[in-house]
């Protein structure tokens, strides 16, 4: 175990820098507030009486998962209690604003529980007092399972105005399932928050100079389908803020990839490139979707972006992995010009072909503004990616000591599973509908694929953790982490986990380091 001076060390944030990275930005907040709610905090709402039950303690994340599946699902009204507390850079401030939030959402499930029972009225037990987390150090929450557990009303105090009841309209939960329950929002009401939060984001791309910093914070609980493609080209700096310059920008970054593709595609077939050809065109029928990858038109277009990529960073060339990254742009660009609510399964063939240039040209340029991040990853040797392996089994040991432990008694080292999550970014284990979903929050955070990334994949594997210990044999407990069962996940599921990573992020990590201006 490493001493606490080079345990501090090793988590102090690099100052370093690698050439042709993003710089990082600073000052912003996120998540995002809402501006309604910033400003003044709410006064207190009156305590309501509950009839007294006895609380289970949350022994497995699993259970916590389902006892609060719907508690972060609010969107950006919970993003705004979050960053309010997070404006003052308090960990302490932040971490009893996320529990609270589980603790009001525990409490209603309690009633709704006793109200549905049937048969005759018994006589309640008295609740059973779970043991407190200490709020002064934080580092002392080994389990994200054992951090929370389930507080009668009485139990809250009023001297903290942040509470999530206030800051939303009233009944506003859905479950994880999709079912709806009587507290649960209408099909209609949802639709009117939806267009509310559309509209929002019309309205600050509608400016003549797009405040990005704003973009960001509203874009990390997610971005509306028809304003992504433009969004995500702002916050990747493909596209400048200023209105006016956008055309000139686009026309002239699309007339400059082209300028690449005839200088540089037809040496795909000499001898110095030849290999590298070989492996893209080996790798693309392997990605998925099946359905849009194997369509010819698709197929070439990502031979190019791929190869032309290759040839302009002689520094690391083409490494497998790096072909998952095109995927989710050129789905999201493509939305712009299909009709059809799946992407994965349109006819490209039938769209223009002056169209497809420019979703082309796009997805190269946001793809670079990506790798430009983390090409570290993918150099020789991927240094960039054993450094990020280690931090997460570092983090991870100090998250859940009792699933670090059972992976190092079963001799399952992390590089044996998390490589692939460093590598991919969790494209290859999650569908692609949650990896847009995390793409959104990502490019709104600060190094959000670098460094936000590694408490995604530390709440990843902890959201498993029931799973893993029960597995006792080092072939079975590989195939698990290796194939995790994720087909039917949605935004629900990703709105959770990215809740759970942010909370990890403050509990275990600097936080007001990433913020400061």
């Amino acid at each position: 175990m490493a001493s606490d001076g080079a345990r501090k060390q090793f988590w102090k944030r690099s100052n370093s820098k690698v050439p042709g990275s993003i710089q990082h930005v600073y000052g912003a907040q996120h998540p995002p507030f809402d501006p309604l709610l910033h400003g003044t905090l709410l006064k207190a709402a009156p305590k309501v009486p509950t009839t007294p039950v006895k609380a289970k303690r949350i022994s497995t994340f699993q259970e916590f998962e389902s006892n609060t599946s719907d508690a972060w699902d609010a969107g950006e009204d919970d993003d705004g209690l979050l960053a309010m507390a997070a404006e003052s850079l308090n960990t302490d401030v932040v971490m009893e604003t996320a529990n609270r939030v589980l603790r009001n959402h525990s409490q209603r499930q309690e009633r709704h529980k006793l109200q549905e029972a049937p048969g005759p009225k018994q006589k309640p037990e008295p609740a059973a007092e779970p043991p407190s987390v200490p709020s002064g150090d934080l580092r002392l929450v080994k389990s994200v399972s054992e951090s929370h557990t389930s507080c009668p009303a009485e139990g809250a105090s009023d001297t903290v105005p942040l509470q999530r009841s206030q800051s939303l309209p009233h009944s506003v939960t859905v479950t994880m399932g999709g079912t709806s329950d009587p507290s649960a929002l209408s099909s209609s009401a949802l639709s009117e928050r939806e267009a509310s939060r559309l509209d929002k984001f019309k309205q600050l791309l509608a400016g003549p100079n797009t405040d990005l910093e704003e973009l960001r914070k509203l874009s990390w609980s997610g971005i509306p389908k028809p304003v992504r493609p433009i969004t995500w080209k702002l916050l990747s700096g493909y596209l400048p803020a200023n209105v006016d310059r956008r055309p000139a920008t686009l026309q002239r970054k699309q007339k400059e990839y082209f300028a690449f593709i005839e200088h540089y595609y037809d040496s795909r077939n000499d001898d110095v490139h030849q290999d590298t050809y070989r492996q893209i065109h080996i790798d693309i029928p392997r990605m998925s979707p099946e359905a849009l990858i194997l369509q010819p038109k698709v197929t070439e277009i990502f031979e190019r972006i791929l190869f032309i990529w290759a040839i302009r960073h002689p520094a690391s060339g083409y490494v497998q992995g790096i072909n998952d990254l095109v995927t989710p742009f050129f789905v999201v660009f493509m939305c712009e010009h299909i009709d059809e609510e799946d992407v994965d399964t349109a006819d490209v063939s039938r769209v223009p072909a002056d169209v497809l240039r420019n979703v082309e040209a796009d997805t190269y340029w946001c793809m670079s503004k990506l790798l430009d991040g983390i090409q570290d990853n993918y150099t020789f040797a991927q240094p960039g990616i054993q450094m990020k392996v280690k931090m997460l089994e570092e983090l991870v040991s100090r998250i859940d000591d009792q699933v670090h432990r059972h992976l190092d008694q079963h001799e399952v080292r992390y590089l044996q599973f998390a490589f692939r999550w460093m590598n991919n970014l969790l494209m290859r284990e999650v569908p692609l509908r949650c990896t847009i979903r995390l793409w959104d929050t990502y490019q709104s955070e600060p190094d959000g694929f670098s460094h936000f990334h590694l408490y995604v994949c530390a709440a990843f594997l902890v959201r498993w953790r029931k799973e893993i210990l029960e597995e006792r044999d080092f072939q079975e407990l590989l195939l698990f982490l290796q194939n995790l069962p994720t087909a039917q996940w949605g935004n629900e599921d990703v709105s959770l986990l990215l809740a759970e990573a942010y909370r990890l992020k403050f509990a275990f990590a600097d936080a007001p380091n990433h913020y400061k201006k």
